[in-house]
């Protein structure tokens, strides 16, 4: 594994954790009226899993993305991180 692939792997880390802390500050901001602007968002994916019955063994899909603004505030912070520590 090349130093490159570190990079991309670190790079992904920064940013999924970007997303998680800024969504969950983005819920905790609804709670206030001066910053509720910030947990305004979209949900996307699949409203009801997909279940697939084989008879032997039964596996079930689902998938759902909720984004919002302070999500995305989270991302481009931890991009711009990423860009000064390495």
């Amino acid at each position: 594994m090349s130093l490159k692939d570190k990079n991309i792997w670190i790079l992904l880390i920064f940013i999924l954790s970007g997303l998680v802390i800024g969504g969950l500050l983005g819920e905790i901001a609804a709670r206030f009226d001066a910053l509720s602007w910030l947990s305004y968002g979209q949900s996307f994916g699949l409203p009801s899993p997909i279940e697939l019955d084989l008879n032997v063994i039964n596996i079930t899909f689902g998938f759902m993305i909720k984004i919002n603004i302070a999500s995305i505030i989270g991302i481009l912070i931890s991009v711009f991180a990423y860009k000064k520590i390495s």
